[in-house]
């Protein structure tokens, strides 16, 4: 798994990380935007991917499902004169929300799938297991929370979420030791929950790096947001919303992301059906996008040195075909079915 350790982004609990939009060359290499072109950031954040875009001279709609995200925001919308539009609400929407705002078509969608350093930085905001926090993890500030699942959900369940979400390989370890536990006491701190598992799991001698939380917290804050199921329904809307020649360029983090990224790109760049010459070709449909990236693009070693929260990005791009849109099926890309909970799975 190449998912990110908190350590990468926040390596000093004692203070926070500086936000530095990754693979930014990259993501303008592939976006190309002109004057006045109209570009999606769907992950607006601290407004790095924006901010170029603006002084590239292009229009943009950034999109965030974090209020404090759209609040940080206004500086920057204040200083665009009319070019930067910012609008709360889930990326998976894209295709909607630039409807919204008065465009049939854009020239451009770029996606960081990848948690925000800022949520990361607030302990109060509860997803880190380096600081105490509410073990809350709600992007939007609004739903079910972390410590409802871990409370709530069966134990068979948390053993799914943990296992296919975290990849973490003592699964069932955890979310039985979660399960004695919380009969006692209900967890409601990060701490509590992370101090928990460094004692079912230990330290790996060879990997002391990385704290034994890592994937059970990548887990829950990938089923509580919903990650998942937003990036894949990302990706059909930038296919229904893109113009022909308009291009798609997405920035991921870890192994579960980049698959669905790669298997996306995949099916809607296919031309021709396979099988053997002894089986007829299978009939498809018409590519909708023109592979601009051959394979994965890493950061540079003296990105990553300078920016710890780029070691594991990788950045796939497309071009949009005039072929029509097609329906996408999230769970056909590799969105896993998990258990229903007030809203979450599924």
């Amino acid at each position: 798994m190449t998912a990110r350790s908190e350590q990468d982004i926040a390596p000093d609990a004692g203070g926070p990380a500086r936000h530095v939009p990754v693979l930014l060359e990259p993501v303008l290499e592939y976006l190309a935007p002109k004057p006045d072109e109209v570009i999606i950031d769907g992950t607006f954040g601290a407004g790095g991917y924006s901010r170029a875009l603006l002084e590239r001279g292009a229009r943009v709609i950034g999109i965030d499902r974090d209020p404090d995200a759209i609040r940080d925001g206004q500086d920057l919308v204040a200083a665009s004169n009319g070019k930067l539009t910012l609008v709360p609400g889930q990326f998976a929407d894209l295709d909607q929300h630039a409807r919204a705002c008065g465009f049939r078509g854009v020239d451009g969608v770029v996606l960081d799938l990848g948690v925000s350093s800022m949520q990361l930085d607030q302990a109060e905001r509860g997803f880190s297991f380096l600081r105490d926090g509410p073990l809350d993890m709600r992007m939007e500030q609004a739903g079910p929370s972390a410590a409802e699942v871990v409370n709530e959900l069966p134990v068979r369940d948390l053993i799914r979420i943990i296992g296919l979400l975290g990849e973490e390989k003592r699964a069932t370890s955890v979310a039985h030791a979660i399960d004695n536990a919380r009969k006692e006491k209900p967890f409601t701190r990060t701490i509590e929950l992370s101090a928990l598992i460094e004692k079912v799991l230990g330290r790996n001698p060879k990997k002391a790096q990385i704290h034994p939380a890592t994937r059970t917290f990548q887990a829950l804050r990938i089923y509580v947001n919903g990650e998942l199921h937003q990036a894949a329904k990302s990706l059909g809307a930038a296919e229904q919303i893109l113009k022909p020649g308009g291009r798609l360029v997405l920035v991921s983090f870890h192994s579960l992301e980049d698959r669905i990224v790669k298997r996306f790109f995949a099916d809607r760049s296919k031309t021709r059906g396979g099988g053997s010459r002894h089986m007829p070709e299978e009939d498809v449909p018409p590519a909708t996008f023109e592979m601009l990236t051959r394979k994965a693009v890493d950061p540079t070693p003296a990105e990553a040195e300078a920016n710890p929260r780029a070691r594991s990005a990788k950045l796939r791009a497309g071009r949009r075909t005039d072929a029509p849109a097609r329906t996408l099926d999230i769970h056909s890309v590799g969105v896993p079915r998990l258990a229903a909970f007030h809203g979450l799975g599924g």
